[in-house]
């Protein structure tokens, strides 16, 4: 494309400026611009698109080479539009480096668009930027405590809604952690809560090992607990990290073996029908198997037929393998129809003999039911009944937050839609292999929507 721009001369003398180009509209050609704004425009939209170097490949292509470094220069330049103000926010952290550093997006829920990025986390600069916006009047936020206290004293007349997806996940890990509280109940009542070392194959005698080291931490920090040493002093004392400290005191930390998922798992009806027969040779069951579509190696059914066997060798006092707390919530939660035998009979061992994991279960259940039927009238009578049991600590949760809480029940918005716009500010950011500024990422989210 050519365009022909007109050159005035001025004959005054005394004109500092002798020479005038013919001006076009910003529409056309921008002053001192080396492309028009239709081509400037592709440009734009083609940085956004794709960043640096994949858009400059791209425009090659194109047959409108550019380099990588004019495309991030055009983004920066057009910046991001104003958005309107929003009504309605949801706000959540993003990490810059897992663990590391963290920053923090707003996103408008009413028009499904990320609208700021914040360059940390810290109540105090979300708190600022809120601050600047008193016409909203809803703040979606996850449970945590920080965009809580900054809502609370920027926009104290805006409805706080906690998001719904935290508090299902919250259920089911305050439920995980009552099993895990209940660990030593469980390997009584399964026979496991005396163990033979010489029963135990190579890799059961490594963990068990630790298992007993970690009984004998466990063991000096709730004695230093019960003593009245703090926190605080524990974690001076012993090098322990605080988070280890309160695991232990709360009882999570007391699991004996490490239970995975096998290759073997769809296939153990089969095995125990074979090995009840007599047929208990490791290397004819698997030569079975593979014939039948089993493409795991011989060792796993070997290391199988070698703890059926030690198995068998146990006594009445002897040791049982206790599935883990993760293995055992897990049962606690499925059907009956799609656990095996087994696994109904240990079930229902650990229903009789722990009732309180139960009601448990049975809370969990209901609050996650109040929450997909929005049954916000049934709250206070859950926190009573579910304050006495072992879901105490996570009923404490919901009753400081109570009221964000009962509005996440009730309203319809949540903050399912800003977890999606992180997912895509990740996708952005990696695309960049991580290097790019904020105010590039914040180009590249809000600008094109």
């Amino acid at each position: 494309m050519s365009l022909t721009a007109r050159r005035f001369r001025c004959m005054t003398t005394s004109c500092r400026r002798r020479i005038f180009t013919e001006r076009f509209g910003n529409d056309v050609l921008a002053p001192r611009a080396r492309r028009t704004a239709r081509l400037d425009g592709l440009v734009h939209h083609l940085a956004l698109a794709l960043g640096g170097r994949p858009a400059a490949g791209l425009a090659r292509r194109l047959m409108m080479p550019v380099s990588n470094d004019t495309l991030l220069r055009v983004v920066r330049r057009y910046g991001r539009p104003a958005p309107p103000a929003p009504n309605v926010i949801g706000i959540d952290d993003w990490a810059w480096k897992r663990n590391q550093r963290y920053g923090a997006i707003i996103c408008d829920l009413e028009r499904h668009r990320p609208i700021k990025l914040l360059p940390d986390r810290e109540p105090a600069t979300a708190q600022a930027w809120l601050a600047g916006q008193p016409q909203i009047v809803i703040v979606a936020r996850d449970r945590g405590g920080g965009f809580a206290l900054a809502a609370s004293k920027a926009l104290p007349h805006a409805l706080q809604v906690a998001d719904r997806w935290h508090l299902m996940e919250n259920a089911s890990a305050a439920f995980l952690g009552a099993v895990r509280k209940s660990m030593r109940q469980i390997r009584s009542v399964l026979g496991a809560a005396f163990v033979d070392p010489v029963l135990l194959t190579a890799a059961e005698r490594l963990q068990y090992e630790g298992y007993l080291r970690r009984e004998e931490i466990n063991a000096e920090i709730v004695a230093r607990a019960k003593r009245g040493v703090t926190i605080k002093e524990i974690v001076r004392e012993t090098g322990h990290s605080r988070g280890l400290v309160r695991k232990i005191l709360r009882g999570q930390r007391s699991e004996m073996f490490r239970t995975r998922e096998s290759s073997l798992e769809p296939h153990l009806p089969w095995l125990d029908a074979q090995w009840t027969a007599g047929n208990r040779n490791g290397a004819g069951l698997w030569r079975r198997l593979r014939a039948s579509g089993f493409r795991g190696s011989l060792r796993v059914v070997s290391e199988w037929a070698c703890r059926r066997r030690r198995s068998e060798k146990m006594d009445e006092a002897g040791s049982r393998r206790t599935p883990s707390a993760r293995t055992i919530a897990r049962l606690m939660t499925t059907g009956r129809e799609a656990l095996s035998r087994a696994e109904t009979l240990t079930i229902a061992m650990i229903e009789d003999s722990i009732p309180a994991l139960v009601e448990a279960r049975a809370a969990v259940a209901e609050f996650q039911y109040m929450i997909r039927k929005k049954a916000g009238d049934e709250l206070d009578g859950w926190i009573e009944r579910a304050r006495t049991g072992l879901l105490a600590s996570f009923a404490n949760g919901v009753i400081k937050d109570r009221a964000a809480v009962a509005a996440a029940i009730t309203n319809i918005w949540s903050n399912g839609q800003t977890e999606g716009q992180i997912t895509r500010l990740k996708l952005i950011k990696r695309q960049m292999y991580g290097r790019a500024k904020l105010d590039l990422l914040e180009a590249r989210l809000v600008g094109a929507d």
